[in-house]
C-alpha cells in the first residue's frame, strides 16, 4: 500500500493575521452596503420632497391665529382629496360664482391669480348655511364646531346667499381669522375649482422668534 499523501498547509505569512484578509473584505463589503442604502434614501428623500412636499409662505394674516404672516409651512401635493376641515393650499387662477338666482347655474371667471391658504368648509354636493347674525356655519345642517377661528363667523362679503349647496367639482374655503379674510364669502374668490387644490397643509415651522411666546410654537402640525 502505497503511502497518503498529507495535505499541505500553508502558513501565514509573517504579521499576518489568519483570516485577516477575509475580514477585511467582509468590512469593505458592509461599508458600501451602508453607503449604497444612504445614497438610495437620499434619492427618495429629494424625489419626496421635490414631487409630493412643497415650501409656502404664508402671506397676510387671514388665518390667524392658526397661521400668521410669514409663516412656513409644507404641503403635501394632491395626492388624495382633502377633507373637510383642512388647510388647504390654492393656487387661484380660476373661481367661479353662480349667474342665476337659484344658484344653479356655475358662471367661471378670473380668479386672483395668487396662492392662497384657506381652510376648506365645504365640498361638491355639501349645503352650507352661514348665518352672520348668529355667527354661525352649518354644513349639511351640522353647525361647525370651530375652536381655530379667532372671532365668529359675523360677516357675509355677498357672493351667495345661504344655504346654498356647493356643485360639483367645487370647494367652499374659508380663513380662520373671519373678519377680515378674503374667501369664498366674496365674489373675488368664490367658489374654487377641487383643479386649484396645490396641496394639503401637513406642518407649520420656523416661526418669526419674535412672535413667539416659548419655543414649542417654532413648529405645529396641521393635520
Amino acid at each position: 500500500m502505497e503511502p497518503c499523501e498529507k495535505e499541505q498547509q500553508t502558513s501565514p505569512a509573517a504579521g499576518q493575521e489568519p483570516g485577516g484578509d477575509e475580514e477585511r473584505g467582509h468590512f469593505f463589503s458592509d461599508l458600501m452596503d451602508i453607503a449604497e442604502a444612504g445614497v438610495l434614501t437620499v434619492f427618495i428623500f429629494l424625489l419626496v420632497f421635490i414631487f409630493l412636499i412643497r415650501r409656502v409662505t404664508v402671506d397676510g394674516g387671514s388665518m390667524n391665529p392658526t397661521l400668521i404672516d410669514k409663516d412656513q409651512i409644507l404641503i403635501l401635493m394632491s395626492l388624495y382629496e382633502p377633507k373637510n376641515g383642512q388647510i388647504v393650499v390654492l393656487d387661484d387662477k380660476v373661481s367661479a360664482v353662480f349667474w342665476d338666482e337659484e344658484q344653479t347655474q356655475v358662471a367661471e371667471k378670473d380668479g386672483s391669480d395668487m396662492v392662497l391658504v384657506k381652510r376648506l368648509i365645504a365640498k361638491g354636493g355639501q349645503t352650507i348655511d352661514i348665518d352672520a347674525s348668529q355667527g354661525t356655519v352649518k354644513v349639511d345642517g351640522v353647525l361647525l364646531d370651530e375652536p381655530y377661528i379667532a372671532d365668529p363667523t359675523t360677516v357675509d362679503d355677498g357672493a351667495f346667499h345661504y344655504p346654498m349647496t356647493v356643485p360639483e367639482g367645487y370647494i367652499f374655503v374659508m380663513g380662520d381669522n373671519r373678519l377680515y379674510s378674503m374667501d369664498s364669502r366674496s365674489p373675488h374668490v368664490a367658489l374654487i375649482p377641487e383643479s386649484e387644490i396645490l396641496g394639503t397643509a401637513l406642518l407649520r415651522y420656523d416661526r418669526d422668534k419674535d412672535l413667539r411666546t416659548k419655543w414649542t410654537e417654532r413648529f405645529d402640525f396641521l393635520f
